[in-house]
């Protein structure tokens, strides 16, 4: 069953992986006329979001969650895309995913009897989407609130499967956003003033504690 839930899922990822670049590129959706071409050259976006698809299926197997894993690691995969080239996460992807991802889980939960997971999940929204908000309030050259939102979507996932990582995700996050940053600033790429988007390197974090957290945590 894991084996047939990682392959339809990765082939579901070379779909959301076309879609997500086809819609990074119309950023930001009025309708006008633009050029055909590509946030990254293919079939990369395909490609990377099929093996995050396929990841996430093998993490998880084929349970009921996995349809809220997807939902939110395509979410993830556009809004990265978006964030590197506009600087900008849209309301219109995070809110739309979050509740997507929540119905998707009190779905789950339903049909495993797991409202104590449910709970963790909400409360893990809670408090990632409190604790960034603060810090975007204390620094907020440093966090937007397109950060702090996509906190409160990655808290979903991350709380379904437990407190340990909803700290590795969050704590990860930061720590991929200053390794890209030593890597750019080493290779000339960027200044020390700098502003680099926050979003991939969340969405990294929450891809790693989902991914690797029991490895990670020992």
């Amino acid at each position: 069953m894991t084996a047939a839930a990682v392959a339809v899922s990765g082939l579901l990822g070379l779909l959301a992986g076309a879609v997500a670049d086809r819609l990074a590129v119309a950023f930001p959706w009025d309708g006008g006329e633009r050029a055909r071409r590509r946030a990254l050259p293919f079939p990369l976006t395909e490609l990377l979001t099929a093996t995050l698809f396929g990841l996430v299926a093998w993490r998880l197997g084929a349970g009921w969650a996995l349809p809220a894993f997807l939902a939110a690691t395509g979410a993830g995969v556009l809004l990265a895309l978006v964030d590197l080239r506009h600087r900008l996460l849209p309301d219109r992807v995070t809110g739309p995913a979050f509740a997507t991802t929540g119905v998707l889980l009190l779905a789950a939960a339903a049909a495993q009897g797991a409202w104590d997971q449910l709970l963790r999940a909400g409360l893990a929204a809670a408090v990632l989407f409190c604790g960034f908000l603060v810090m975007a309030l204390v620094s907020p050259a440093g966090l937007g609130m397109g950060d702090v939102k996509l906190a409160a979507l990655i808290g979903l996932p991350l709380g379904w499967l437990g407190w340990d990582a909803v700290l590795l995700g969050a704590v990860a996050g930061f720590v991929v956003q200053a390794a890209v940053a030593l890597v750019l600033l080493a290779a000339r790429r960027v200044g020390r003033r700098s502003e680099l988007p926050f979003g991939p390197a969340m969405l990294a974090g929450a891809a790693l504690a989902v991914g690797w957290g029991g490895a990670l945590l020992g």
